[in-house]
């Protein structure tokens, strides 16, 4: 629309007109001009993810224990939304890491158990010794944070990977985060007082915990890193990762707090305060960003990567939530994990919502919101219009769930359908969460037209690895 005037014009009679009508046409384009020029395009939203490690689905206060105390996640589900029917990756730790990361589901993750049961590479301790076997990512492998990163976002994580060896393609620097401090591998990540983590490509020694003393508690270290990386990058859209190792089996704590006088065993003490001491980091990250006033800029999820470890600790802290099931199963207790959105002016507060998802579903939730394509093969959709409550539901669609441990185990949820089969060699198990969230009465039986439907779905879902090989069905 810019005027371009002609040599040919005739200005003779019509001077005047003219040159008021190209004085005010030149006013309004370099008025529009200085809008634009001033004008930026709507700023990405920030994204924060907070995953802990074996919390269970009902060890918060706002998900019903009414034995530990969250205040600042109960205050962060009454600010933001609270779901109440979000699952797991996987039911354990590596295989729920890769599917959040790869926005492939376990049928089809590199990853699909926490060691290999052909390959991978020995595991490298602490001491210097090897361990087990470990699987790493690849180059060609492609996450969430390589997606962000190419999107202009800045990209950091704290605490524990679990995705790949020291020296291979699947360390976090090369998996698409610029920042990185934590645990490479899960054994190391069991050690709160370690003597040195991993900090980017190198190493960081913490030398007052040498010779087994307690000075520093790693966990103490992430929250101070997510603070100074929120810091340090206000000004440009962010996605920082927070895959904090507590309150993991191996339970250690600085102080009991408020559990010290509770008539609980030691281990339930612990494990309350380890919990407490995660509420109390992601109070203290809320209130920065708070402070920085860009709150309204940032979605904040919390989750846990798995359901909790079985034991008598579980059962008196009714950790699964009176879900059936713990870590390592696919039955609720094993793979539905409490799960809180905020996101203040976007994401409604004091909502709940039973809409059933999946880590799987992250990679193309960050992919709408940083306004770019997510990959082609994703085994997830974004949630971002339940999210921010412009749907209610995202209609009929299937997830799906695998766990390689000494036979294949496979769970599907279609709806308030939930198949289960512990062994390709057995009996499909059928349950309607609707009306059963316990998973107590089969209904295999009463219908066999879904179980059938179940069945072909289940072995579509399922591609062999070499790393985890399908054995054979005995006849």
């Amino acid at each position: 629309m810019f005027f371009q005037p002609s040599c040919r014009l005739r200005v003779s009679c019509f001077t005047r007109g003219f040159r008021f009508c190209i004085g005010v046409h030149f006013a309004l384009v370099a008025l529009i001009g200085s809008t634009l020029a001033t004008e930026s395009p709507a700023k990405k939203p920030n994204i924060i993810f907070i995953m802990a490690d074996d919390l269970g689905y009902g060890d918060l206060g706002c998900f019903g224990s009414s034995k530990i105390h969250t205040p600042h996640l109960d205050r962060l589900a009454a600010e933001g939304t609270r779901f109440t029917q979000a699952y797991a990756g996987a039911a354990v730790c590596a295989p729920a890491r890769c599917v959040l990361m790869t926005g492939l589901h376990t049928g089809h993750a590199r990853i699909r158990g926490n060691s290999p049961e052909v390959g991978g590479e020995p595991e490298r301790r602490s001491d210097g010794t090897e361990g087990g076997r470990r699987l790493s990512l690849e180059s060609g492998n492609y996450t969430v944070a390589e997606m962000l990163q190419a999107a202009g976002y800045a990209t950091g994580i704290a605490g524990k990977w679990g995705l790949g060896e020291p020296g291979s393609a699947g360390t976090p620097n090369r998996q698409g985060f610029d920042e990185w401090l934590g645990y490479l591998n899960q054994n190391h990540a069991d050690d709160y007082y370690t003597d040195h983590l991993d900090d980017n490509e190198g190493v960081r020694p913490i030398p007052e915990n040498r010779g087994g003393q307690k000075a520093i508690y790693s966990n103490d270290l992430f929250a101070e890193f997510s603070t100074d990386f929120i810091q340090r990058h206000r000004d440009h859209p962010f996605f920082l990762y927070l895959p904090y190792t507590i309150p993991h089996k191996e339970l250690a704590v600085p102080d009991l707090g408020d559990y010290a006088d509770r008539d609980w065993p030691d281990d339930a003490k612990m494990y309350a305060a380890m919990v407490a001491r995660l509420d109390g980091y992601v109070g203290r990250l809320i209130a920065e960003l708070d402070a920085l006033g860009i709150a309204d800029h940032t979605l904040v999820f919390f989750t846990s990567d798995n359901g909790p470890l079985k034991g008598t600790r579980a059962e008196l802290l009714r950790s699964a939530g009176g879900l059936r099931g713990v870590k390592v199963t696919l039955y609720e207790g094993g793979i539905r994990v409490p799960m809180i959105v905020r996101w203040p002016g976007h994401v409604s507060a004091g909502r709940t919502s039973d809409e059933p998802w999946m880590f799987a579903d992250f990679m193309a939730t960050c992919a709408e919101l940083a306004g770019v394509p997510p990959p082609a093969d994703t085994d997830g959709t974004s949630v971002l219009p339940v999210i921010t409550g412009k749907v209610e539901t995202l209609g009929d669609r299937t997830l799906y769930w695998e766990f390689p441990r000494d036979r294949l185990q496979q769970a599907l949820r279609h709806g308030r359908w939930k198949a289960i089969r512990d062994g390709r060699d057995q009996p499909l198990e059928l349950y309607d969460l609707q009306l059963d969230p316990a998973e107590q009465n089969d209904l295999a039986a009463d219908h066999p037209d879904l179980v059938a439907q179940f069945e072909r779905e289940m072995a579509a879902a399922h591609t062999p690895s070499p790393y985890w090989p399908d054995k054979p069905i005995a006849p």
